[in-house]
């Protein structure tokens, strides 16, 4: 039976309203740009604003004199799964306020998707919609992308104690959390610093090399470093020139990498970098499809060696990163292509990085573990352990390991099956749970890299939402509340 009074409760709803509160500010940066392109909405963002930060206000100072520094594991668990549903309810109101998504349903999918950074979109027309409410949705990317629960610790100080590394636990992706500094929020600041100084520095680079406006540099940026993938554009990334497909590149495959170690970078650790086992395996694999599909290309759709490159390290890196942008339609490729494209679709970013997915480290722990399993056929009695960077790795890592890959893989085949009763066709079906489940956005099927899910059926949605949440949280975080022993008192 469910009891709330087994829980901090007043802890959890103090903190759950200041991250409301950090929402109702981030929606006032759209401000100036729906006053600047004077789009029509800027008393509806105005409105959204006002009504979160009054909610979450009232919320936090009704339960300001609660204890949020001794929140246990089950306590984080329920704050980071109830934080990123509310905050994606509130993130609906810019969208109903003004009217441009009338129901609710279609904008809690597009809020849902821009927080997780899926980047799957209900639009027909993106180049038509108000200025302000595209850079909200490029807003709620960047907020998702390094997590509102991580800003929150960089810059809160009522999230101190033992509960900050419950919350940064159960918000970071991947199966293992780096300490960059021996406080868990000066890790979180860190890592906020970088991504911001990433941020501004793919902005810049987009005005100025690559010939960007500045409005759709910012908002590309943030789209890139959270690995979400909405853009301004109808045709995603496809009609910009060469040089913003190059940059774009760059910086989504650093999206892709261990926050960790663009800090090491920074200190001019690079021996460090280029140690990593996770680094040198993402980077070959890139290398690897990369190579094969850009050769694909050129034997097979006639296109010149630099545009084939091209195309296929910007798929092969936006797929593999999970970020989603699009600068050629995949699935017209010769069939071997685009399936592996799709294969990519399973592999996620580096731990520690914004990418979604099952994430590098955990595919090359398998793959060790496969290898090990092989030696102990020839060596039966020998003691060969999985080593990581040098390091043995322990059983209990192997075995979360293990299981996160067979809930990944069940859910994917559960949730293939229950798409398809909505009437979608297989390819449909796996597309739109893979690209949803991964955060990816652009998937196979009817939910291809031009097309979008605005015809899939409401309960569908809903569902996908939902496979979007838990990809972002990792499963555990989010499925371990259905769990009845969790709600159990000690």
């Amino acid at each position: 039976m469910l009891s709330w009074s087994n829980f901090n409760l007043s802890g959890i709803l103090k903190i759950i309203g200041a991250l409301v509160v950090i929402e109702g500010l981030f929606m006032l940066l759209a401000v100036p740009f729906s006053y600047y392109y004077q789009d029509g909405i800027l008393d509806s963002l105005l409105i959204s604003s006002l009504i979160t930060l009054t909610s979450g206000g009232i919320l936090y100072f009704s339960m300001r004199k609660s204890r949020s520094k001794n929140l246990g594991k089950r306590e984080g668990y329920i704050i980071v799964s109830f934080s990123w549903l509310i905050i994606s309810l509130f993130g609906t109101l810019p969208y109903l306020i003004s009217g441009t998504i009338p129901t609710f349903t279609n904008a809690f999918f597009e809020t849902m998707s821009g927080f997780t950074t899926t980047g799957s979109t209900i639009f027909n027309d993106i180049e038509s919609m108000p200025k302000g409410l595209l850079f909200w949705r490029s807003t709620t990317h960047w907020i998702g992308g390094m997590g509102i629960i991580v800003l929150s610790l960089a810059i809160l100080p009522i999230l101190g104690g033992s509960g900050m590394s419950q919350l940064f636990g159960a918000e970071a992706p991947g199966p293992t959390t780096d300490k960059i500094h021996p406080r868990m929020a000066g890790t979180a600041k860190r890592l906020w610093i970088i991504y911001v100084l990433l941020t501004l520095t793919e902005t810049i680079l987009l005005v100025f090399v690559g010939g960007m406006k500045f409005f759709d540099a910012i908002c590309h940026s943030f789209a890139t470093m959270a690995t979400g993938g909405f853009s301004t554009k109808n045709d995603s990334i496809a009609g910009f020139s060469p040089s913003v497909h190059w940059i774009i590149i760059v910086f989504m495959f650093l999206a892709g990498v261990n926050f960790t170690l663009h800090y090491f970078g920074l200190h001019w650790k690079w021996k460090k970098i280029f140690k990593n086992q996770e680094f040198k395996f993402y980077v070959g694999m890139l290398f690897v499809a990369g190579g094969i599909i850009s050769l694909g290309l050129f034997l097979n759709n006639g296109q010149d060696f630099v545009d084939a490159t091209r195309d296929a390290l910007f798929q092969v890196v936006s797929i593999s990163t999970t970020t989603g942008f699009v600068s050629s339609d995949y699935l017209l490729w010769p069939t071997y292509l685009w399936v592996l494209i799709f294969i990519l679709m399973f592999t996620g970013g580096s731990a520690g990085s914004t990418g979604g997915g099952i994430k590098q480290i955990r595919i090359l722990i398998l793959i060790k573990t496969i290898a090990v399993e092989f030696k102990y056929l020839i060596h039966p009695k020998a003691v060969i352990p999985v080593k990581y960077n040098g390091k043995n790795v322990s059983d209990d890592i192997t075995h979360k390991i293990l299981g996160f890959f067979l809930l990944y893989m069940m859910i994917f085949v559960f949730s293939t099956f229950v798409m398809s009763l909505f009437g979608l066709d297989f390819k449909t079906s796996i597309g739109t749970v893979i690209a949803s489940l991964g955060n990816i956005g652009p998937g196979i099927g009817g939910v291809g890299p031009v097309e979008n899910y605005a015809s899939i059926p409401t309960l569908g949605k809903w569902f996908l939402s939902f496979l979007m949440l838990i990809g972002r949280l990792e499963l555990f975080t989010v499925l371990i509340l259905f769990y009845p022993p969790f709600w159990r008192k000690n």
